[in-house]
Order: structure tokens, then sequence, then C-alpha cells
């Protein structure tokens, strides 16, 4: 008999996640000591409970800016490297206690450089924390391998800076480049010579393109710095029809297997979408887009990888293969050398979901 497909057993099947913000997942109460620690005194609340409650009204309000403020608080108790490293730690074995065991978890270094923190040490801060709780994890029974996407800001002019640290560091736990930030008057391919650098290394890309922008930004993500993947991707749906007839670049994305990040929840409370139910996270999936399901943000959602997939699941009647297939094609598009995923998929995940679907 096939496990009930609800939280519980969702918990145990193994996930995999690959649009998860550092800045965007602390634990309120490490929010709380990290500000203690650094002299903050600009939170809007001093309880666990009520300034988790904050975060996710704050994020609920259906603007992308005012989801956007949230962040001020976090990264401003993020600007020490232990700081960052604790943040990470926490990070690898929340995301392993909720049963991911691949995760590329993304964070921007040059916001965490704003009282004195060289950029490479803020790299190396996250790293460090990485390792130290996949190593717990591990050590608990539950391993978790979690690889690094180093985000550049679009509307800032350190794209050059981040893409050397992509390629310096891809040995040691970085697994590719991102572009985060305003997609609106910001292209991906402002700083052509940052793009060419990554290009001549043959290091990983995303971007985030098509989640506050459409159709266009999309393009000039895989056109102008060739992403292998996109950061929501999810308005590609804007090329959709309702017989299912495709655009031109709904077409490409869909031939191509162009690996989609959604974030279902995220996207509603940013207002691109105005409930779970007309969110066309199922109507891609069905269509045969790479859609896999993501996160983003954590603590602003009040999500976690189970919580997610559970809402998805039981909002459009999806059973273990779907929940199965989103988590394999996770796996394919993962920023991972050839052996490592298929010995994730054959000795994890496929074996994790057989005993799940009976």
């Amino acid at each position: 008999m096939p496990a009930p497909l609800n939280a519980d057993s969702i918990r145990r099947a193994p996930k995999v996640l690959l649009h998860d913000h550092l800045d965007g997942g602390l634990r309120p109460q490490t929010v709380l000591e990290l500000a203690d620690e650094a002299g903050y005194r600009d939170l809007p609340a001093d309880d666990a409970d009520e300034l988790g409650r904050w975060f996710r009204q704050a994020a609920d309000s259906g603007s992308l800016v005012r989801y956007l403020e949230t962040f001020a608080h976090t990264v401003a108790v993020m600007q020490r490297p232990e700081a960052v490293a604790r943040v990470a730690h926490e990070c690898a074995l929340d995301l392993a206690a909720d049963g991911v065991v691949y995760a590329e978890v993304r964070m921007a270094p040059e916001l965490l450089t704003a009282q004195g923190t060289p950029i490479e040490e803020a790299v190396e801060a996250i790293l460090d924390g990485f390792a130290k709780g996949g190593a717990e994890a591990a050590a608990a029974g539950t391993p978790i391998t979690v690889g690094t996407l180093l985000c550049a800001m679009r509307q800032n002019d350190r794209w050059d800076e981040v893409a050397g640290l992509v390629v310096r560091h891809r040995d040691a736990g970085v697994a590719g480049f991102d572009l985060a930030g305003p997609e609106i008057g910001f292209p991906p391919d402002r700083h052509p010579s940052a793009i060419a650098l990554l290009d001549r290394a043959g290091a990983h890309r995303t971007v985030h393109a098509g989640e506050a922008a459409g159709i266009d930004s999309i393009v000039a993500a895989l056109d102008g710095a060739r992403a292998e993947r996109l950061g929501h991707g999810v308005r590609i749906a804007d090329e959709v029809a309702g017989d299912g007839t495709l655009g031109p670049v709904a077409q490409r994305v869909l031939d191509r297997q162009v690996p989609l990040e959604v974030a279902p929840s995220s996207n509603v409370q940013t207002g691109a979408y105005p409930s779970l139910a007309e969110h066309p996270v199922d109507r891609l999936h069905r269509l045969g887009f790479a859609v896999t399901v993501n996160t983003d943000n954590r603590l602003m959602s009040g999500v976690s990888v189970t919580s997610e997939l559970t809402d998805v699941a039981g909002t459009f009647g999806w059973g273990w293969d779907d929940v199965r297939t989103v988590t394999e094609r996770a796996l394919a598009a993962a920023f991972l050398p050839d052996d490592e995923r298929a010995r994730l998929l054959a000795d994890v995940v496929r074996p994790g979901y057989a005993a799940l679907r009976g």
C-alpha cells in the first residue's frame, strides 16, 4: 500500500531544493539573538513567535516592494562572519530535518559587507557554515549536501567580483552564479565581462527571471546571460493559451527543458498570482515543462519544502508520481558532478520514493 500523500509522508520523502535564499530562511530566535549581539535595535518584535508572524504578515502584503523590505532586518543581523556561518549552519540542519537530501542555497555576498566584512570572508563564512551543518546532519542520520549559489545584485556593479568568487570557490562548495534584484531596468547582460568570465570557466549559472517581469525578461536571461535555469520563470505561463497552445518562447523553454525554479507560495505573496489555486505550477507541470518546486524564502513565506509540496499536491490532486517527477527533475537540473547526481538518484531518491509508493 502506498503511504498517504500528506505532510508526514512528504517529510520522509527525499527532496531536492534549487531555489532558497539564505537571508530569507533564518530562524526567528536566531534573528533576535544575532540582533542582540550586533546591537541592532530596529526589529519589529522582541519575541520569536511574534517576530515570525511579523515576517509572514509583511511578506503577505501582496507587494514585492514590502516583501523585499523584510530582508533589511535579516541582512542587518548577518554583517559579521560568525553570524553568517551560524545562519548557514542552521540552514543546513533545518533543510536536512525536513528531508532535503540536496539543496542549492543562494546569497548575495555583497550584502554582507556593509560593516566592513571583506566579500571573500563572507563567502568563506557561508561555506564553513554549510560544511559544519552538513557534517552534523550526517552524524544525526539525515545526510544532506548543500551547494552555494552566489548572487550578484542586478542594480549594483559587482558582477565581475561575484563571478570571480564563483570560479575561485567552485571546488570548495560554490555551485554557481545567480543574478538577483530588480528584473525591470537591469538586464542580465548589463555587465558582459562577468558573463564572459563565467563562460570561459564553464561555470554554472541561474538567473532570476519571469517573476516580476514577463517573457522579455526570460528571453534576456537565456540569451543575454546564457542561463541554464530560470529562477522562478513562472511567467512563461503568459505564453500558454487556454487551450494549451504555446507561444514561441514557451515552446523553446519546453523543447529545451529549461528548468523552472518555481516557488508558488512566494509568487502568491508578492502578488504575481491571487491564490495557489490560480498559480500555473500545475498547468506547466502537466504540459511537460521542467517544473521544480521550491521555497524561495522559508522565513518570510512561513514554508518548508514539505509544506510547499504538500500544499501543491493537495491543491492540484498530485500523486506520488508527480512529487517524484519534480524531485527527479530538480536533481537533473542541479549543478552537481554527474557521478554524484547518479549516486543520489540511484541510492537515495529512487529507493525513497519506491518505499513510499508501496
